[in-house]
């Protein structure tokens, strides 16, 4: 069975002949649309759109707490991000580090998901520890409960 292939450019000419095929391409990925004397284009989803521009965002906030010589790195992202202040120092740090390192990884790949998952896992970490949640103590089943098996 030959391998399927992704088409990555179409003319704009099958833009209007085959729509559904550059449409089902840029549901995937971004596409080209290449026109005759005119410039490219490159057509994609909102979503993939939505990404890069949070990515934008994120590698402006980076770039402003990077460039500043105020205390840690840790010190500035918390000030930059203050949702940062619930986590504990520790966690702070390694904060810090996921972030910059899933920044670098996602513009190396050019892939935004990465740090956006990176950033809104920690967000979503923070808020539930300002919420209070996970400082209940944890009840064990100290007893074994048989199952019944079918």
């Amino acid at each position: 069975m030959p391998a399927m292939t992704t088409r990555t450019e179409f003319n704009s000419s099958e833009l209007s002949r085959n729509s559904a095929e550059v449409f089902g391409a840029a549901e995937d990925h971004p596409v080209r649309v290449t026109r005759r004397n005119a410039e490219t284009l490159i057509l994609m989803t909102e979503r993939d759109s939505d990404a890069q521009q949070k990515l934008f965002e994120f590698a402006a906030d980076l770039i402003a707490v990077t460039t500043d010589d105020n205390g840690t790195l840790t010190e500035r992202m918390t000030d930059r991000f203050s949702w940062m202040h619930a986590l504990s120092e520790e966690d702070r740090e390694a904060c810090a580090k996921e972030l910059v390192d899933s920044a670098r990884a996602s513009f190396a790949t050019k892939q935004p998901y990465l740090a956006a998952a990176t950033l809104t896992t920690w967000k979503e970490t923070a808020t539930a520890i300002a919420a209070g949640l996970g400082q209940e103590p944890v009840e064990w089943l100290e007893d074994e409960i048989p199952l019944d098996r079918p």
